[in-house]
């Protein structure tokens, strides 16, 4: 896949677009990373690129399971942290958590498709904190816009996150992860083990 978005004919095209190239650039943050590295915080945060990547499938499922008017469980209080949606939990793996931010892709990306108009009315859950009281709903398109930037806004998270942990930036790790046949950057290569 091209570094950036390859053109884009119209408005449904660019916004999915948009959101899978978001949602590439979060994943290939984890490519490489041990489980162990993957539960880092080694920056002034406590947020990690595994906690990262599940708080990102659980927004799209949440946008998703909006979109179609359906609840899944019951849905946070505003006094309650969301601290547990950002970090893996001792029974969740990289793997399980990549494959299901695979899965909320392929539900949000399928559900879009279904949807003809993007200005369909989404309603809005009332009391949640995060949303202006006068609010009673959004277009789908507001929402595929949401998930752009909660997206982009995470993976710049992890951008720095995974630098700090070895040094890995997004270049030599699409290159990497993509074997890039001709690359124009040195694709990313583990440390040698005893090396740093």
């Amino acid at each position: 896949m091209p570094r950036v978005v390859p053109p884009v004919a119209d408005e449904r095209t660019a916004l999915t677009a948009y959101l899978a190239h978001q949602r590439r650039a979060l994943r290939v943050t984890a490519y490489g990373l041990t489980e162990e590295q993957a539960r880092m915080a080694p920056t002034g945060s406590e947020l990690s690129i595994g906690g990262l990547i599940k708080h990102a499938a659980r927004c799209e499922e949440f946008w998703t399971d909006l979109m179609l008017q359906r609840q899944r469980g019951t849905q946070r209080k505003t006094d309650e942290s969301d601290a547990d949606e950002f970090r893996l939990a001792p029974d969740e793996t990289l793997t399980a958590i990549l494959a299901m931010y695979a899965e909320a892709a392929d539900r949000t990306d399928a559900v879009i498709t279904g949807i003809p108009d993007l200005g369909q009315a989404v309603p809005v859950p009332q009391r949640a904190p995060w949303i202006p009281a006068e609010v009673e709903e959004w277009s789908i398109r507001w929402v595929l816009l949401h998930l752009i930037e909660e997206t982009a806004r995470h993976g710049g998270h992890a951008d720095v996150i995974r630098e700090s942990i070895d040094g890995a930036t997004f270049d030599p790790l699409l290159a990497a992860a993509e074997a890039w046949p001709d690359p124009w950057v040195r694709p990313w290569e583990p440390a040698s083990p005893g090396v740093g």
